[in-house]
């Protein structure tokens, strides 16, 4: 699944989330397993030990569309 959000586009599967930002063509990539998010704050946040990167979503549509397909319980 693709969604589209203000800062550019995130790419959404069962195993693995990509977020490709318009800033400069940067690309974030983490392992669902690696995934965490925080409902009230509409937040992605991967964490891999030495590596860690967050997202805000724009709206609850977003979030709640991305966690369905990660599969995972938002905190």
């Amino acid at each position: 699944m693709i969604i589209e959000y203000s800062q550019g586009k995130l790419v959404v599967t069962p195993f693995e989330v990509q977020c490709r930002l318009n800033v400069n063509n940067i690309v974030l990539t983490a392992m669902v397993d690696d995934m965490k998010c925080i409902a009230d704050r509409l937040l992605l946040i991967a964490d891999a030990g030495a590596v860690r990167w967050s997202i805000q979503l724009d709206n609850n549509q977003q979030f709640y569309e991305v966690i369905e397909v990660m599969g995972i319980a938002p905190e």
